[in-house]
């Protein structure tokens, strides 16, 4: 049966608020209004600009590519939408890793397609191997989808194993489709994949490290037929972009330096809490946190919803139950906030994991 609309979306939407939420998978807010710029900035002329070429130029030049090879869209899952819809028909087969982020299984399923699995093993730190994804493949395969930082792992792709799938797909006469949105903090830095040969269709945005949500500046990097395959279904779907949001993404974009901050250092920090708070406890097993800003811990208690039950009900704290991610013994936790209040939700978090002893 088709999916008709995100649980996982509308749970994130609408579950109830907590002081420490552990939930969220983004740096801090970034405000605009801190930047020098003035409302004649935004060219409020009340007209749409199709393909707006001076976004997609600072895109282009930040990633490394051409501007024709740049499709904007509202916000990476929009990305991801148009790029599946314009890769697969319905019955195509679309190959997608396991444990996943719920938003592309149902839009692979919202379009009609066949979808199969692949394992990225926790025994193996979620370590994306192509003999996996060669395993799994079958001559109906049309779209190999992952992503990269691991969605909801953070475990990071090499370009070895990206390259060896690509080859798989190119074989196959099937496309790569890279969820590239937590890319950007990766340690080290890494390219975006669609540098490794078009058989890559990268998707990404301004909001989870850049803390530019509201903008929902996202885009999808591609060959340009596939590009322009994109632009098209974006006529059906979204006609153009708000080109006030488009004009506020330059600016961000020019000032990017700004944007990003300390960033950097707060991950880092709050990445190093995470992993001594894993080690001071015998009941979370969970791959070290090197990139990223989220982790996805093993619970010996089991279900997970329990635990962000008791959460929610004694220590306005929460966390992602594993069920999301198809892994209920597990949970994810995010790293985007300030470090004082990581503390204290690290400790609370310890406080009810030891009321399950």
């Amino acid at each position: 049966m088709r999916a008709m609309h995100s649980g996982y979306m509308h749970w994130a939407k609408f579950k109830p608020s907590t002081r420490y939420a552990l939930t969220g998978s983004e740096v801090p807010h970034f405000r605009m209004d801190s930047l020098p710029f003035g409302i004649a900035d935004l060219d409020l002329d009340g007209a749409s600009h199709p393909r707006y070429l001076p976004l997609r130029e600072r895109i282009a030049r930040r990633y490394g590519v051409s501007a024709e090879q740049v499709v904007a869209a509202d916000g990476t899952s929009m990305a991801n939408i148009l790029a599946m819809a314009a890769l697969v028909s319905p019955g195509d087969e679309v190959l997608i890793e396991r444990p996943a982020y719920a938003l592309l299984l149902e839009a692979a399923s919202f379009l009609g397609a066949s979808i199969r699995r692949f394992e990225r093993k926790p025994e193996d730190a979620f370590r994306l191997d192509p003999e996996q994804v060669a395993s799994a493949m079958t001559d109906r395969t049309r779209l190999i989808v992952v992503t990269n930082l691991h969605n909801p792992s953070s475990a990071l792709a090499s370009e070895d194993a990206l390259r060896s799938i690509g080859a798989l797909a190119a074989s196959a006469g099937a496309r790569v489709l890279v969820d590239e949105v937590y890319l950007d903090s990766a340690v080290p830095a890494q390219r975006s994949a669609v540098h490794l040969g078009p058989e890559f269709v990268c998707t990404n945005s301004l909001t989870k490290v850049y803390g530019l949500s509201g903008l929902r500046c996202g885009w999808a990097l591609a060959a340009p037929d596939v590009a322009e395959r994109m632009w098209r279904l974006n006529d059906l779907f979204g006609v153009n972009q708000a080109h006030a949001a488009e004009r506020l993404a330059c600016i961000a974009f020019d000032h990017i330096d700004e944007v990003v901050g300390d960033n950097p250092e707060l991950l880092a920090r709050n990445r190093a809490l995470w992993n001594a708070f894993v080690d001071s406890r015998g009941d979370l097993d969970c791959m070290r946190a090197e990139s990223g800003i989220t982790a996805f811990p093993r619970w010996s208690g089991g279900d997970t919803e329990r635990l962000d039950a008791l959460l929610h009900e004694r220590y306005d704290t929460s966390v992602v139950p594993g069920r999301w991610f198809e892994v209920p013994d597990r949970f994810r936790v995010g790293f985007g906030l300030a470090t004082a209040d990581l503390e204290e939700a690290l400790s609370r978090l310890g406080s009810a994991l030891d009321e399950f002893e």
